[in-house]
């Protein structure tokens, strides 16, 4: 299909206008969400859509650098990169002009990414993306600190029935570098097969020494009793406690998965996903990660990402604002004090203007209700 031959409207695969109400939503959520971000002390940070992209990408696992859209910068010749994904970019932040500033550094961000592709499950192609990061530290007081965050952030964007389910990515490569008997399993097919939830497998390998990581999949103080039997690090699963027993308080559900790595690849000792009821998708992801900076040195990190399209669709954010139809001739001090008091007004321009979509009507100086079936 020709350029010339495009219908009108069509957008590229992958990709969508946003209409009222759900665009108001979206900005509505990302204000409410970035306000509670800088009540707890974050300040907001605001890269480039665009980046080099040798420089973008290599802060990328490879199959995230698969999913940068590219092209030639016409200035300096160079790749350019369109971002998939913020943390990495506020990595850079704080390794480079930030790197002075003193630790933790709390940092904040929220804006659009694109991939090239989506998937079966979210085929959408662009995404506004919004989060927090805190650098300098990822011990078990960052980690209840920066939970505690989300969970008062999607609170206070509406989000009911939250349930956080923690992992701990690198803690089956642990058991097996301690000698955890494997039997004939390589480290990739004990991953494989814990993947799986397939115990038989494991069995069959001789690496039934694994089998309880699969037991210990569902509510974290049952899961936490069943890794103490495990060579896991006493510090490890203290920390892990810690972090659990402070979030007792808060309305959260939490379970834990200690073998789930999908998407997880730059995590270390903790991941996260928060999911809430009646979403099927999972609406926020964060965890534990390492900086590096330019002299070569490592720098520890704990942050989240939160998925404002899952709470848009959710109806989250929604408002409805009182719209008041102002007549042809209504004076000028009399809308403005109708918006003073919060209302919304919409100036009649022509003879032929109607009040459609308005709530009300600006009547003998007063805003009268209207029902919508009179639009």
């Amino acid at each position: 299909m020709t350029a010339s031959t495009l219908p009108p409207g069509l957008l590229p695969e992958g990709l969508h206008d946003l209409l009222p109400p759900m665009a108001e939503a979206e900005a509505a959520l990302c204000t409410e969400l970035m306000a509670v971000f800088a009540a707890h002390g974050h300040e907001r940070v605001s890269p480039p859509l665009v980046e080099y992209e040798e420089s973008l990408g290599s802060r990328l696992a490879s199959s995230a650098r698969r999913e940068l859209l590219r092209f030639t910068d016409p200035v300096s010749q160079h790749t350019l990169a369109l971002r998939s994904d913020i943390t990495g970019q506020v990595g850079r932040i704080a390794v480079t002009r930030m790197a002075a500033s003193p630790r933790p550094l709390r940092l904040s961000y929220a804006g659009p990414v694109l991939r090239v592709r989506g998937t079966q499950l979210a085929p959408e192609r662009q995404s506004l993306q919004i989060g927090a990061e805190l650098i300098g530290l990822d011990n078990a007081a960052a980690a209840q600190a920066m939970l505690t965050l989300a969970v008062d952030a999607l609170g206070a964007a509406g989000a009911a029935g939250l349930s956080l389910d923690l992992t701990l990515p690198t803690l089956v490569a642990e058991l097996h570098a301690a000698g955890l008997p494997a039997g004939s399993a390589s480290l990739t097919q004990l991953q494989a097969l814990l993947d799986g939830k397939d115990a038989a497998s494991l069995r069959a390998a001789g690496a039934g020494a694994y089998e309880p990581l699969i037991a210990a999949a569902g509510p974290a103080p049952r899961a936490l009793d069943i890794l103490r039997t495990l060579p896991v690090a006493p510090a490890k699963l203290d920390a892990l406690a810690g972090v659990v027993e402070s979030l007792a308080s808060l309305p959260v559900t939490v379970t834990l998965d200690p073998t789930e790595r999908h998407g997880f690849e730059y995590q270390s000792w903790l991941g996260f996903s928060f999911f809430a009821s009646g979403l099927p998708f999972e609406i926020g992801r964060g965890g534990s990660y390492s900086l590096l900076h330019p002299d070569g040195r490592q720098e520890a990190a704990l942050g989240f990402s939160l998925y404002l399209d899952s709470l848009v669709s959710a109806g989250l954010g929604r408002q409805d604002p009182s719209r008041v139809f102002l007549p042809l001739g209504t004076a000028a001090a009399d809308g403005a004090a109708l918006r003073a008091r919060g209302f919304a007004t919409v100036a009649a321009l022509c003879p032929a203007c109607t009040p459609a979509g308005c709530t009300h009507i600006f009547e003998n100086g007063v805003a009268r209700p209207r029902s919508k079936d009179q639009d």
